[in-house]
């Protein structure tokens, strides 16, 4: 993702005068003199490469409806330590998100209750809330693809198609050709996997994704205090795909960033990049017609009928322990973004969001299209699982684990990827308890 400027929108809020209060003015509690007229918003924000958009949107607001709105986003791979920094404050946000089931058990005791509020009554589907038992503590505000992304020209000098890639063998037979022909073509097969936080993700989440949606299949669950690992050489297949056939040596990686890959993708370096929906306005520049997206087969049995990961890690939460004036501003700042024409146009166009709400416009995001093609032919979407991921101490552990691993592919390395990953998650889902 790329790191853009992180601004503060902080517009001045007029004081209502004591004659405004006794007509019922704003919301304020009705004292005379120096009461404002309204409460305040302060989002926290998860995604870099949409700040620009909120800090447009949060103007947008503040000059319509004379409400404070500050936009404040947190870096990649840095949001749970800001917003914990963040919340310690006087001026704590109002808005926030949580990840799905484990991070809202940090976060629980400061989840407003959205039941029954106009954004909750704008969603398609009841299950993009999530809840706390009979407390609705989130709304997802975005649902998103990911899967290995794909220049099709690049595709076709190298003599395929994506009809040529069905499953892990077939895609490994088109990757190591265009490796083995590489200096012929002028181009490798994928981009740098960065290890770097802003990069990691990629892999040590996204990637790891694959190999517990599928025991969840086998098993029947959609959680676990003890993950067994059953797909993990199935991981280890593609993860042996991404390092030995890319832009760099595997040594490289730990020094490799998201913006090395996404350059490397914008320039032609590579055919293939995995990442997700949101990564098209950075990647535009290869042009709608060059670009797909392709799911992310790891060798399991019916990967033929398999489409993209779909679904979210992004769930607007409003903090409880605001001010009532706060809270209510910071509902209808939400309820606006999502039926107003501005906000709606601003999220689904220039930000490129499929929202979970009535509003939601035709996609012009080529990936999110692709995405749904898959869906429409009848290919089953990979869920999103690792919000069930027990921590991100976790996720740390697996990713140096793999770092270690590239630059020495062993065996016996492989056999400390694998106890990072089963043993880590029982040990940090004892320690969640």
């Amino acid at each position: 993702m790329k790191k853009k400027r992180v601004l503060l929108v902080i517009l001045t809020v007029g004081m209502i005068t004591g004659l405004a209060a006794e007509c019922g003015s704003g919301s304020g509690s009705g004292d005379s003199g120096s009461d404002e007229a309204k409460g305040k918003v302060y989002y926290l924000n998860f995604k870099p490469e949409a700040d620009e958009y909120w800090q447009e949107l949060a103007e947008t607001y503040t000059d319509e409806t004379g409400v404070e709105v500050t936009v404040l986003t947190a870096a990649s791979g840095e949001y749970e330590k800001t917003l914990k920094s963040e919340m310690a404050k006087t001026d704590a946000p109002t808005l926030f998100q949580v990840n799905g089931p484990v991070g809202l058990a940090s976060w629980k005791d400061y989840c407003y209750d959205l039941s029954g509020s106009d954004i909750a009554g704008e969603l398609t589907d009841d299950s993009f809330a999530l809840m706390d038992g009979d407390k609705m503590a989130g709304i997802a505000y975005v649902i998103e693809n990911y899967g290995i992304i794909y220049n099709k020209a690049l595709l076709e000098q190298a003599g395929y198609t994506a009809d040529d890639i069905t499953d892990l063998d077939s895609f490994k037979k088109v990757v190591e050709d265009i490796t083995a022909r590489k200096d012929e073509l002028g181009f490798s097969a994928f981009t740098s996997a960065g290890m770097d936080g802003s990069s990691d993700w990629r892999f040590k989440t996204h990637l790891a994704n694959l190999p517990i949606y599928y025991e969840y299949q086998a098993d029947g669950i959609d959680n676990t205090d003890a993950i067994k690992g059953t797909y993990l050489d199935n991981y280890r297949q593609i993860w042996d795909l991404y390092i030995n056939n890319a832009t760099c040596e595997p040594t490289e990686i730990s020094t490799k960033t998201a913006d090395d890959a996404t350059a490397e993708f914008v320039t032609e370096e590579a055919v293939f990049y995995q990442n997700g929906t949101w990564e098209y306005n950075n990647i535009a520049d290869i042009g709608d017609e060059n670009m797909g997206i392709l799911p992310i087969y790891i060798g399991v049995e019916g990967e033929e009928n398999q489409g993209v990961c779909t679904g979210t890690e992004n769930y607007w939460c409003v903090n409880a322990k605001a001010s009532e004036e706060d809270i209510q501003a910071t509902l209808d700042f939400m309820n606006w973004c999502v039926t107003s024409d501005k906000g709606v146009e601003a999220m689904c166009k220039d930000m490129g969001f499929v929202i979970p709400f009535n509003s939601n416009l035709e996609s012009e995001n080529t990936l999110v299209n692709e995405a749904n093609q898959y869906m429409e032919d009848g290919k089953t979407p990979v869920t999103w699982v690792f919000s069930t991921m027990p921590s991100e101490e976790w996720k740390n552990g697996v990713g140096s684990a793999l770092t270690a691993y590239a630059a020495d592919q062993t065996d016996a390395n492989w056999d400390v990827v694998v106890s990072a990953f089963v043993d880590g998650w029982a040990t940090e889902a004892a320690a969640a308890k």
